[in-house]
């Protein structure tokens, strides 16, 4: 079942009628035109929708809770996946997921946030924040696939680094820090994909890649929408003119070069068709790691600090 965000109520409102109408006939009246004239509605609505979301409803977008998250991801794409855990210093984590299998064909690492479906899953995966073990676990997946020469794939998909005490007792700046070094130091190929919010120091660590891709209608900024309003306006009421400004689409990032590619999602969101939306990051990801096989170890890496060191030079 899908959960309506709040400016899909005429969306919902139409649907509502479609499953009313199904229910009520019980084989008994033909209202077969009646519902394809309302499903023609539905479509024509999703489709004039989600060409016009503001920068905040593409977050509430990037935010639904039927959004296909890591587990979903690995299920459809990766084959024989082998889960790795723990950082071989503090303990594990479950916020980052991380280990090996074949993807179409390919050994790969996989890495990446998963938030949970539900209340009990979200607990234990701490809604996507990972805490310094974490990023340790992270690190040590990559450098073993540097040193097996396995491609990495992440998926980022995190309000943020998790902030509390704890975390920042174990140092936590230093171990983003270090996760984002690790990204730009490995010497095999990196594709990185924010396929639902793509929060601050706790994304980059895990996306500062070969090529960095966006679902449509993710999001990736260095601050939430919220944060940043109650930084400036001291509200977090003003959320959607901070979002407005933060220039944190898929759409604004790709004009500013800051990311490589975006991947289309169904019509109506990932949420609605979690399937297809897998299977065009696959496409995608399949596209780009084979686009970056002919690079020797030290292009990949010299590749992907240009990369980085060209974000900002358009213009100048």
């Amino acid at each position: 079942m899908v959960t309506f965000l709040d400016f899909e109520r005429p969306i919902a409102e139409l649907e509502a009628k479609i499953a009313e109408l199904q229910a009520g006939a019980a084989g008994r009246v033909d209202i077969g035109a009646e519902i394809s004239k309302l499903q023609a509605k539905v479509d024509k609505l999703l489709k004039t929708t989600y060409a016009n979301l503001t920068p905040w409803q593409k977050a509430m977008v990037a935010r639904h809770p039927n959004r296909p998250h890591f587990r979903d991801i690995v299920a459809e794409l990766i084959d024989d996946f082998t889960p790795l855990a723990g950082d071989r210093a503090f303990a594990e984590d479950c916020a980052i997921i991380g280990g090996m299998g074949r993807f179409r064909g390919q050994s790969v690492m996989v890495i990446g946030h998963e938030k949970g479906n539900d209340t009990a899953s979200r607990i234990k995966h701490n809604f996507g924040m990972a805490k310094p073990e974490g990023y340790r676990k992270a690190i040590r997946l990559m450098q073993m696939a540097d040193r097996f020469g396995l491609p990495i794939i992440t998926l980022v998909d995190t309000p943020g680094a998790f902030p509390g005490v704890q975390a920042e007792e174990r140092g936590q700046a230093e171990a983003i820090a270090r996760s984002t070094e690790a990204c730009l130091n490995v010497e095999v190929p990196l594709v990185s994909c924010i396929v639902g919010e793509g929060g601050s120091g706790g994304a980059i660590a895990l996306a500062a890649a070969n090529r960095v891709l966006m679902m449509e209608h993710a999001i990736y900024a260095v601050i939430s929408p919220e944060g940043c309003a109650s930084i400036l306006w001291r509200t977090a009421d003003k959320a959607a003119e901070a979002a407005e400004a933060m220039k944190l689409t898929a759409q604004d990032l790709a004009t500013l070069g800051v990311i490589d590619g975006i991947v289309p999602e169904p019509l109506g969101g990932a949420h609605r068709d979690p399937k297809t939306a897998i299977r065009n990051l696959g496409n995608v990801l399949e596209r780009e790691l084979n686009q970056l096989a002919g690079l020797s170890r030290s292009e990949v890496k010299a590749d992907r600090r240009e990369k980085f060191l060209a974000i900002g030079r358009a213009g100048l």
